[in-house]
């Protein structure tokens, strides 16, 4: 019969996070006119790190700004950076400022940029307009 533990004994064995390398990735630069998110994630699609304009601390209308997606892509860079990554392929969608940001941050850090793709949708003759607004 195994021994009695009492209530604040620790028998427990605490297991350590495993570093995962991942040398190559994409990353999702998602830019609206609200906020920007930044996702990192490897070829298969598993994301390995994120992160948003107001995740980093940005609140109301300074969440859309040029300056919080080159935090948010800092914060998320240095993340996948922990985790192996160097080479990245960039997918962009939105109209939003964070764009060129995000991308800067991402050339100055040091990240080998394979290609950049705007994905943006456009309608093309889409939807019907809203009909004239009568003042």
């Amino acid at each position: 019969m195994p021994p009695k533990t009492t209530a604040n004994a620790k028998t427990e064995t605490v297991k350590k996070k495993v570093k995962k390398n991942i040398p190559s990735g994409m990353v999702y630069i998602q830019a609206s006119f609200n906020n920007t998110i930044i996702t990192f994630a490897d070829v298969n699609g598993n994301v390995i790190a994120w992160s948003t304009a107001g995740s980093t601390g940005f609140k109301g209308s300074r969440k859309g700004t040029p300056f919080a997606a080159q935090l948010a892509a800092e914060t998320a860079g240095k993340k996948a950076m922990d985790s192996g990554m160097r080479s990245i392929n960039v997918i962009i969608t939105g109209p939003g400022g964070g764009r060129e940001a995000a991308l800067r941050v991402f050339n100055n850090m040091g990240f080998k940029i394979g290609y950049i793709k705007d994905m943006t949708p456009i309608p093309h003759n889409g939807c019907r307009p809203a009909k004239r607004r009568r003042v």
